[in-house]
């Protein structure tokens, strides 16, 4: 059994790479998934830099820590915990950000939606938080975690997914696709069923759990077991420095657009976490392509009847109509 975790950043994850800084276009989006696990002046910090990114790079880390009445060591924490190894590295960052909002960039709608809102503005509205989602998600992805997962996956004699409700249905889509390629995969719905799987995980495993919050004891528990036995495990989560990632070889970080009466976490949640699935599965069938061609192939080919069939029936309806 593999020895658990000292700590969320420690332990085996230091084997798979170091990862680079966030890209400055990662920037606003780190913000956006961090701040609410920051303490209120590291808060403040983050809300300085991503509101006003050429102001925030004029100034040395005692100016900033004076505008935003912290002190050296808080805008210290808070460059590190965004992704950047000190406050330079962050002030070169914040200058690459300005630069692209110079460019041309649109600035920011408000998409909150209120009961009243005509059907074509939550059209509007959904669509760009779900653009903004996407493209945040995709910004401040590790690629070098990424890379690590999808070659854990590809070797794998076995793969558990783990999911509680909306999470659950990303999880079911991620074993389908892997199934349609022929690798084994299984995303237990019931809680119980997923730790007793877990418990048959060893050494050539994977182990991925899903969780926006990285709290979700459920999640946790079954991950917590296979990394106890051994297998490889990863964690898609929107709380990098959360409980699940304690017992994560590798994490893959979602954004989320900000939550709303009419707009769960779970919406914006679940539109990041299919995005990091199809990266996965799009990976691990890059690796595997010559046998995962022919599978999908086969796939299509089982069901190919079944379409026409269905083709068939809705032109009858058509002749009827």
């Amino acid at each position: 059994m593999k020895e658990t975790f000292a700590s969320a950043s420690g332990g085996r994850r230091a084997a798979g790479g170091t990862s680079a800084p966030p890209a400055p276009a990662a920037l606003a989006a780190k913000v956006r998934t961090l701040a609410p696990s920051m303490t209120r002046s590291m808060q403040r910090v983050a809300e300085a830099v991503a509101g006003d990114p050429a102001g925030c790079a004029a100034l040395t880390v005692t100016g900033l820590a004076e505008l935003t009445g912290t002190s050296e060591a808080t805008v210290v924490r808070t460059a590190r915990l965004l992704g950047y190894p000190g406050y330079r590295d962050l002030r070169l960052a914040l200058a690459g950000l300005a630069a692209q909002q110079q460019s041309g960039r649109a600035p920011a709608i408000t998409t909150d939606i209120a009961v009243d809102d005509p059907i074509a503005d939550v059209v509007a509205k959904l669509a760009y938080d779900e653009q903004q989602t996407l493209a945040d998600t995709a910004a401040g992805l590790d690629t070098v975690q990424l890379g690590a997962a999808v070659a854990a996956l590809a070797a794998a004699r076995r793969t558990d997914v783990y999911g509680i409700g909306a999470s659950n249905l990303v999880a079911q889509d991620l074993t389908q696709k892997m199934l349609r390629i022929g690798l084994i995969a299984h995303a237990p719905g019931d809680p119980h069923l997923a730790v007793t799987n877990a418990v048959q995980l060893r050494a050539g495993d994977v182990a991925l759990a899903i969780t926006h919050s990285g709290s979700t004891g459920d999640v946790i528990e079954p991950l917590r077991v296979a990394f106890e036995r051994g297998a490889t495990t990863i964690a898609i989560t929107g709380r990098p420095d959360s409980s699940v990632t304690q017992y994560a070889d590798h994490v893959l970080t979602t954004s989320t657009a900000r939550e709303s009466e009419l707009r769960p976490a779970a919406m914006s949640s679940r539109t990041s976490q299919l995005l990091v699935v199809d990266c996965l599965f799009v990976g691990v069938a890059q690796r595997i392509y010559e046998s995962a061609a022919p599978a999908l192939a086969a796939s299509y080919e089982a069901l190919a009847h079944r379409h026409g069939a269905l083709r068939a029936g809705a032109g009858a309806g058509d002749r009827r109509a």
